[in-house]
């Protein structure tokens, strides 16, 4: 069984944000040689998400205001969290809701997704940097 491993970095210029990364996990997917067998994509931050939706800029609008409804960021106060000196108590939360990881089947060396289905990365308090890993096995 082949093993291989990939880090991702990001440092968005914003607090918050979603990017398609299923071309880099394809890369990935690539790079390892296996035809046959998983690709684990995980955010390797509490306050950040992996995954798997449609590609449509009004959905990922509805997320932005969807998330903000269940756990606004302000007032900050509102959240125990932040009395420890953060002001991410919102960010951990909505990272709950969206997700740590993805697993995605390889089939004939492609990942075999739904129609529609891509891969993203949640960024919920960014502008510094963080990491995404990828790790696929199989044959």
């Amino acid at each position: 069984m082949k093993s291989y491993r990939k880090e991702l970095w990001f440092n968005t210029s914003t607090r918050r944000a979603f990017i398609n990364i299923t071309p880099e996990v394809e890369k990935a997917v690539d790079e390892s040689g296996v035809r046959e067998g998983l690709c684990l994509v995980n955010a390797m931050h509490i306050t950040a998400s992996v995954f798997i939706n449609d590609d449509e800029p009004g959905l990922h609008d509805d997320f932005e205001k969807w998330l903000e409804e269940l756990a606004p960021e302000k007032p900050h106060s509102r959240y125990k969290h932040n009395l420890t000196g953060e002001d991410n108590g919102d960010a951990h939360l909505k990272r709950q809701v969206m997700g740590r990881e993805v697993v995605v089947a390889i089939t004939e060396g492609k990942l075999d997704f739904g129609p529609w289905e891509q891969i993203f990365y949640g960024e919920f308090d960014g502008k510094r940097p963080k990491r995404v890993l990828i790790k696929i096995i199989g044959e």
